[in-house]
């Protein structure tokens, strides 16, 4: 997972519904935060919710199982939770932990593919 913040403007789809997450998280967050996720993948239609996480303070445990319960959730409904102004903290946490999360505004993940030069010699068979 890479947290570098893309270049350019951000991608601002205003169909994505967004939900707001304050810290700190407790376990009895969690089911609620849940529900509000998919009601919203479910009225709207999205493909996707936005869950800016900014204000969540420093990272722990309890985040992680909270976006990971949020993913779960969002999957069952056919949909996915993107994030928006992770702390470079939670990146590498959830990193640590083994989990990818689509970030606001990144392009999808892949290698640029460098540029392959040949020369084309007059004797060569083609192929």
């Amino acid at each position: 997972m890479s947290c570098r913040r893309p270049t350019g403007l951000p991608h601002v789809d205003a169909t994505t519904p967004a939900v707001s997450i304050f810290g700190p998280v407790t376990p009895g967050d969690v089911p609620e935060l849940c529900r509000t996720v998919r009601v919203l993948l479910e009225t709207t239609g999205a493909a996707a919710v936005v869950c800016d996480v900014a204000a969540l303070g420093p990272p722990g445990l309890a985040t992680v199982d909270l976006l990971a319960r949020l993913q779960l959730t969002a999957r069952r409904a056919g949909g996915r939770i993107r994030l928006r102004a992770p702390d470079p903290a939670l990146c590498a946490l959830l990193h640590l932990v083994g989990l990818r999360f689509e970030l606001e505004g990144q392009t999808e993940q892949r290698e640029e593919t460098l540029g392959v030069q040949e020369a084309v010699e007059p004797g060569d068979p083609s192929l």
